[in-house]
């Protein structure tokens, strides 16, 4: 267990994680994503081989640097590095920008791939919690949970999977072959974290009725697990989210998730964002007890 590396890197995210940003400092999963498009680039056929390959030679360096960076036995050097894969800070100011947005279909569009031009309001502060809730688990939840188990290596090579899926694991012509290894890889990967997500949700704005319910709606969605959260986050704000959705021109009859309110206001957008003070509150808790403990 690596709970001391994992507390301290998600402080370092929820107080630091501008210095992310810095022009000098290349993030690591830019590096990934550099790396992916340079193999695509060069090596790219339409096949599940070649796709095969990209995963698993993306996976072996990450595993190689990241594992040698975990021999340096200094808690605060690995936790500061562990930071770069968790984005609690990040996703909750993405989110947090939409709602302050003059133009909020600009803003919105930065983070979905769904049709923008036509959304009404509430279209896009239904857009907005989708992607905080989805996104708490690839964004958050995920990372730690590698981290908490294996480590550092454990929550990069999570990053890596995570990254191949957001840049190759499409059903599209182009990537239904050459993703479909990364894509089914990432299904496995979050297949733990997404639901942990779900219930995080559930016991954190305190529904019982969101704990019970949010898997009869999750198995709903095309992933084995972006509807988990979505439909736990939708319950215990007593909102409905999916539905009819536009993506690049035509539109996809997605399945409901949640039994509320169909107009989703900006009002909903702020309580969905309050699962990061309320997660904050819970990393502090678990921190003092562990300080506590260690001090006795």
């Amino acid at each position: 267990m690596y709970i001391e590396i994992l507390l301290l890197a998600y402080i370092i995210d929820a107080i630091f994680s501008e210095f992310q940003q810095v022009k000098y400092l290349k993030h690591p999963i830019v590096l990934m994503g550099n790396y992916i498009s340079w193999f695509e680039k060069k090596f790219y056929k339409d096949t599940i081989l070649i796709g095969f390959l990209l995963t698993i030679s993306l996976i072996f360096i990450t595993f190689i640097i990241s594992f040698s960076l975990s021999l340096i036995d200094n808690i605060l050097f690995q936790a500061l590095l562990a930071s770069f894969t968790i984005s609690s800070k990040m996703l909750y100011d993405s989110v947090k920008n939409i709602f302050d947005a003059e133009n909020p279909k600009v803003a919105i569009s930065m983070l979905v791939s769904r049709d923008t031009k036509d959304m009404t309001q509430s279209d896009i502060n239904k857009a907005s919690i989708e992607t905080y809730a989805e996104n708490l688990s690839d964004g958050v939840i995920a990372p730690m949970f590698y981290l908490l188990i294996f480590g550092l290596w454990g929550a990069f090579i999570y990053k890596a999977i995570n990254t191949l899926d957001s840049m190759v694991g499409y059903r599209n012509e182009k990537y239904e072959n050459f993703g479909k290894f990364s894509a089914k890889l990432d299904d496995i990967a979050n297949y733990i974290p997404s639901r942990i997500t779900a219930i995080l949700i559930a016991l954190l704005f305190k529904s019982k009725y969101a704990l019970k319910n949010f898997y009869k709606y999750g198995k709903l969605h095309d992933s084995p697990n972006a509807g988990h959260p979505i439909s736990a986050m939708a319950l215990a704000l007593n909102i409905k989210l999916g539905g009819p959705t536009s993506y690049f021109g035509k539109i996809k009859d997605k399945p409901y998730f949640g039994e509320g309110k169909e107009v989703i206001e900006k009002s909903d957008i702020n309580e969905a964002l309050n699962f990061k003070s309320r997660f904050d509150l819970l990393i502090t808790f678990i921190a003092l007890i562990y300080l506590w403990n260690f001090f006795l």
